[in-house]
Order: structure tokens, then C-alpha cells, then sequence
């Protein structure tokens, strides 16, 4: 029964893509013009198709946007971001030269490291974002500033600046080639990623104090929080999820509950007491920030000894239990 609710999942799917003729959906896939095999190979296909459009296109705006941040916004005010950016904008300075050529010549060596530590899809994700951003930069550079305040720059170009990089980021790639390095260093140092990223940064604004002033290297400072607060929202959201683990004797009323007044679905895991032995049913669900007090009120509410952990969840993929309304 389950292989033949499968077969008749992917005969529809293919003929809402066109794969099978609409007509004769509902006919054995053999009949509808070729094996199942051949079929759910040729949806993985396009499946995987979508993903890369999807991925490139997002990749494609991302530098747009950020480009926009940059050349309306902080460049022209002297006021940088941290890392590969920060130093292409200060050698644009120093030099007269276009700030997107920096950016290419700068992150060569790091692309390098990039495809031989991390793999080729994200150095290719990444070359691709380097160049876009530096061609749309050239495209901007002659447009008027938007504001000749540093403040108001370092705000709102970080605000557009950080959204750009945040949807390249999520497609998988990275305009940063000190995050490479970060990375590397992480598996073989007893610096975390986050640390290294910081020393790296705190040396490239100091030295925006050396070359602009100590105004504008704080301005910058206030940029770069700004950007990497921006890069979370992007990546995480605003309505950030949990994902809660709950121990509990009375799993199917919470359950129950759950499904019916939260509107989530809940998986059921079977586990044991590691001091008594005793055996214990543990529920995995994910929420919405806005849902985890109601979820509390309802776990206690069933089992007032239940034992409850929660986490921040960044991403979720699939999953299709549709939300209702809390009440």
C-alpha cells in the first residue's frame, strides 16, 4: 500500500511538471510513457535544476543590493565594512583604483584555500558573488550619494549592505575570503571562527582609523554591527524557530494537545533513564518563537513533571504540517 501511494505521489508530481501527459496521469507509470525509475530520475532532475536557479538568482540580487549599500552608502563616506571589503575600499583610496578590482585580486588566494578546504560548489558560489559584486559596483560608482552624513551612512548602508551579503550567504556563498580563513583556522587552532573573524576585523578598522580618522573608524565600527546583525536576520529570520525535546509518561495527551491546539506536528522518540532504566518517550517538535510560551502552558499542563529543553533552530527544510491558529 505504501509503495503504491509513493508511485501515485510521483505520477502526479510529474504530471504537474509536464513530465507525464495530463490526460494520463492517472494511468500506471508504464502506460503514462515510461519506467518509474526513469521518471522519478528525470524530476530529480528538475528538482535539481530549480535549486540552482534558485541558488544563483538569489545570488545574483544579494550582490546587487549589497552593492548598492556600499557605493551609495558607506564608500563614499569613508566608512567601510570589515574583512576583504574593508581592505578593497581602503586600497581603492590609497591607490585612485576601481574598488572591484581589489575585491577580485584580493580573494584569489582565499578562492584557492575556499575549493581545496571547503569544496568546489562553494568556491564556485563565491566567485560568482566576487564578480557580480564588483561589476555592479563599477555600474553605481557615478550615481550621487544618497547622504554626505557618516551616521546615517554607516546605519542604513549597513542596513542594505548586510542584507545583500545575508542572501548570498544563504545561497551558499561568501564576498569574505578572512571567513576562509577563519574556517581553516577553526579545525586547527583553539580559535573559534567567530574569534579569528574579530581579531582579523579589529585590525582592519583600526588601521580605517590610520587612513580616515578615528571618526570614521568608529562609524565603521557602528557599520560593521550594523551589517552583522543584518546577515543574522537574513539567515535566521525574524520569527526564529525552536526545536523542543520533551520527556514525558504522558506523550500521547501532549500530543494530542499539540497537534490540535498549537498546530504542529510532533515526532515520537523512544528513550530510556540513564541512572533508573526506566523506559521514556521523548517528542521533538519545532515552533515559532511566538509559540513557545503557549507550548510550556501546554506540556505543563499535561504533566506538570514533564522535563523540556529548547533550541534555536537556523534553518528548517521540508516538513509539510501545515499551522493552524493557537488557541
Amino acid at each position: 500500500m505504501q509503495e503504491e501511494a509513493e508511485k501515485k505521489d510521483i505520477r502526479a508530481e510529474a504530471a504537474a511538471s509536464g513530465l507525464l501527459p495530463e490526460e494520463r496521469k492517472d494511468l500506471p507509470a508504464e502506460a503514462a510513457g515510461g519506467p518509474l525509475p526513469v521518471v522519478k530520475k528525470t524530476i530529480a532532475q528538475h528538482r535539481k535544476a530549480s535549486f540552482y536557479i534558485k541558488k544563483y538568482c538569489m545570488i545574483f540580487l544579494g550582490s546587487i543590493i549589497a552593492s548598492l549599500g556600499l557605493e551609495l552608502f558607506l564608500i563614499p563616506n569613508r566608512v567601510i565594512d570589515g574583512g576583504v571589503v574593508g581592505i578593497s575600499i581602503m586600497m581603492s583610496t590609497i591607490t585612485q583604483l576601481p574598488f572591484g578590482l581589489f575585491l577580485v585580486l584580493l580573494n584569489l588566494p582565499f578562492l584557492y584555500l575556499g575549493y581545496k578546504q571547503i569544496g568546489k560548489n562553494f568556491a564556485i558560489a563565491t566567485t560568482i558573488a566576487i564578480c557580480f559584486l564588483s561589476g555592479w559596483s563599477a555600474v553605481f560608482e557615478p550615481i550621487r550619494q544618497v547622504t554626505e552624513d557618516p551616521f546615517l551612512a554607516a546605519i542604513f548602508g549597513g542596513i542594505i549592505d548586510g542584507l545583500g551579503v545575508g542572501l548570498i550567504i544563504r545561497a551558499g556563498g561568501s564576498l569574505d575570503g578572512t571567513e576562509i580563513v577563519a574556517i581553516i583556522m577553526d579545525r586547527r587552532s583553539v580559535f573559534s571562527v567567530g574569534e579569528v573573524v574579530m581579531f582579523i576585523n579589529l585590525f582592519i578598522l583600526s588601521s580605517a582609523g590610520l587612513l580616515y580618522g578615528w571618526d570614521k573608524a568608529m562609524y565603521s565600527l557602528v557599520a560593521y554591527f550594523v551589517i552583522s546583525k543584518m546577515i543574522d536576520v537574513v539567515i535566521k529570520g525574524l520569527d526564529e524557530s525552536y526545536a523542543v525535546m520533551i520527556v514525558t509518561n504522558e506523550h500521547d495527551d501532549i500530543t494530542s494537545a499539540l497537534n490540535d491546539r498549537l498546530g504542529r506536528g510532533v515526532t515520537l522518540l523512544h528513550g530510556a533513564g540513564g541512572y533508573t532504566g526506566e523506559s521514556k518517550e521523548v517528542l521533538y517538535c519545532v515552533v515559532t518563537r511566538l509559540e513557545v510560551d503557549k507550548l510550556k502552558e501546554i506540556v505543563l499542563e499535561k504533566d506538570e513533571n514533564a522535563f523540556v529543553t529548547i533550541n534555536a533552530v537556523h534553518d528548517i527544510v521540508g516538513g509539510r504540517f501545515k499551522k493552524k491558529a493557537i488557541h
